[in-house]
């Protein structure tokens, strides 16, 4: 997964992903998705098999439900994995009762505000805050 999420342009040096990962574990890891290769998804590619190509670590507190480190490996791209992803975190978190799911994309990922444009994500016309509660660096 770490290698996957370097490789989307994920990490941060003041975020440490290993202990997201650790934390995600402990707080509802069933909203922990993980997309992997098999026989029937690689065309019988066995080189293949086992390899992570995707992530969703999905949230819902309560009022709101969050999607962080959407991920797909470049070379899986375009086939429809990010997609199966966002359906399975939006089905889980609908089980869960959440009524809205929110997102955050940094502002020049042009690509990703397209691809959860064409999910039918809108702009909220929000600012976003933050305060770090734990230094990870």
């Amino acid at each position: 997964m770490l290698e996957l999420w370097r490789a989307c342009g994920l990490t941060r040096p003041w975020n440490d992903p290993q202990k997201d990962i650790a934390r995600k574990l402990r707080v509802q890891p069933e909203l922990f998705l993980v997309a992997v290769l098999d026989d029937a998804s690689n065309g019988g590619e066995d080189d293949e098999n086992g390899e992570v190509v995707g992530t969703a670590m999905a949230g819902y507190d309560g009022h709101r439900g969050w999607v962080n480190y959407l991920a797909v490996s470049p070379g899986h791209q375009g086939r429809g994995v990010g997609r199966a992803l966002m359906a399975e975190a939006e089905t889980r978190l609908r089980a869960l009762g959440c009524p809205k799911l929110n997102l955050q994309v940094r502002a020049g990922n042009a690509a990703a505000l397209g691809f959860y444009g064409a999910l039918g994500y809108r702009r909220d016309a929000v600012v976003s805050l933050g305060e770090r509660l734990e230094r990870d660096a």
